[in-house]
């Protein structure tokens, strides 16, 4: 069935909309169900109104591939548990990379090449603005899909997490940028050039690992909202090279979002993006894990139970442990009996807790518990001191005093939720082995903090059944 082309430019306007408002749904927790739909919704309208599109050929084998890639993106969707969340965005991420490589490519062999061919100015122009998108779009795709490669492979353990220390890094990802330039340049005088496009192909992809493989863990929140802002520059780039205006417009809206959102989290790290681009965390200081902050103190489920039992105001603070321990479902239970027993208890987020923005957030809200008592580091920060009792669950780097107090840690100068201000403060782990980032957390030693061994969720189950 085939629609004019007043109707599908009417559909992309309203899937377009729809898009607006699945980004606005998603900013808050409460109406990011709604938001979600939204934009499932007007995905469907932009599939349905391309295929119908009269230019668009072998309609048969585009429904096909898009059975088989919806099998696919069903099951894993249905398999993939949360805590593996940042690695299937980040793969998802090089998809749209290869993809904008792919349609490069196609675009740039479907434009057909003549020597003998004389243009008049206009058509040269065109031919010259077309050959800029088809190599920007390519460079983009393939920095994106190598990038993104990589950090599904940190964030999977597949490779060590730690940065990437070449000598003169910086200068080679300046060497491939400016390489790549002078290729983009001498590809437009030359009306094309399937060297040039190949050479800056293979700079883009090793540009794309390095870019990535030279930034620290501690920064991969932001390099996931990186990634993602660089598939929507991607996917601009291909809406561009197809002359697909509602390609153009999605494109834009993924990365702006996505630069925004890294903005967010550069901030929330005290970082600059540049300086996450240029690194990591912590690359040029040493980290001394070795000092010795003393010993530390230990305690067990029932005495937990018993200072909260005698708390009247207790805030959990979770991280990345709470996730793997899948933690957050005992945890809720165990703030439905405080509250019961007249306990406030409330949730302090930290922006970067996890291995993705808002991470903590969703697996919290899959666990029901309550939107107005999970609030951000800026609201609750102030709250430390007159806490009776903070439980860090699987928290670290994002808990680390060190933040504050020691002006020659990786971490130093990073907003961190300051939870040694409380009464006293449990925190929950399976070892003293240090976060992500790889550095020690003095607050394991302070007076007021006591470790609680074990599984995240069998602990929290026995302080629980304790109460």
């Amino acid at each position: 069935m085939e629609f004019s082309q007043g109707l599908i430019s009417a559909a992309y306007i309203i899937a377009a909309l729809l898009f607006i408002f699945s980004l606005a749904g998603l900013s808050k927790q409460e109406s990011a169900e709604t938001g979600n739909w939204y934009g499932i919704v007007g995905m469907f309208i932009a599939l349905i109104a391309t295929i119908a599109d009269p230019r668009v050929s072998n309609v048969a084998v585009i429904i096909g591939a898009m059975a088989i890639g919806s099998f696919i993106g069903l099951r894993l969707a249905k398999k993939v548990e949360m805590t593996e969340m940042p690695e299937l965005v980040a793969i998802l991420h090089s998809f749209v990379g290869l993809a904008a490589v792919l349609v490069g490519f196609n675009s740039y062999f479907g434009m057909g090449h003549s020597e003998h061919i004389a243009f008049t100015a206009e058509q040269q122009m065109a031919i010259n603005i077309h050959l800029v998108e088809v190599f920007l779009g390519v460079f983009i795709g393939a920095v994106t899909f190598t990038g993104s490669v990589v950090a599904f492979a940190k964030l999977r353990g597949v490779i060590n997490s730690a940065a990437l220390m070449l000598p003169h890094r910086h200068k080679l990802n300046l060497a491939a940028g400016i390489v790549s330039f002078i290729l983009m340049i001498i590809f437009v005088q030359n009306g094309g050039g399937n060297a040039a496009l190949y050479l800056m192909t293979v700079i883009a992809l090793i540009f794309g690992w390095h870019l990535v493989a030279s930034i620290g863990g501690a920064d991969m929140p932001v390099v996931v909202s990186m990634l993602n802002s660089y598939s929507g520059w991607a996917a601009a780039a291909a809406g561009f090279m197809l002359s697909n205006d509602l390609l153009i417009v999605t494109g834009a809206l993924v990365g702006s979002s996505g630069a925004i959102l890294s903005y967010i989290m550069c901030k929330a790290m005290n970082r600059s993006f540049i300086s996450v681009i240029a690194g990591g965390f912590g690359t040029d200081v040493v980290v001394d894990n070795d000092k010795d902050y003393g010993e530390h103190s230990e305690v067990q489920a029932e005495d937990v139970a018993d200072m909260l039992s005698q708390a009247k105001s207790v805030i959990i603070t979770p991280g990345y442990g709470m996730a793997v321990a899948q933690a957050q479902y005992p945890v809720y239970e165990l703030t439905q009996k405080l509250i019961s027993k007249g306990v406030n208890v409330r949730f302090g987020i930290h922006p970067v807790a996890g291995r993705l923005p808002g991470h903590m957030n969703v697996l919290l809200a899959e666990a029901k518990v309550p939107y107005d008592i999970v609030l951000g580091m800026d609201e609750i920060n102030e709250d430390f001191a007159q806490t009776d009792v903070v439980l860090v669950i699987g928290a670290n780097d994002t808990v680390n005093p060190a933040a504050s107090e020691d002006p020659s840690s990786p971490i130093a100068g990073m907003p961190v939720l300051e939870v040694w201000h409380a009464k006293k403060v449990i925190v929950f782990k399976r070892s003293m082995n240090t976060g992500y980032a790889g550095v020690q957390n003095p607050l394991f030693f302070k007076d007021n903090s006591q470790m609680l061994f074990g599984d995240a969720k069998e602990s929290v189950e026995k302080i629980s059944k304790a109460l």
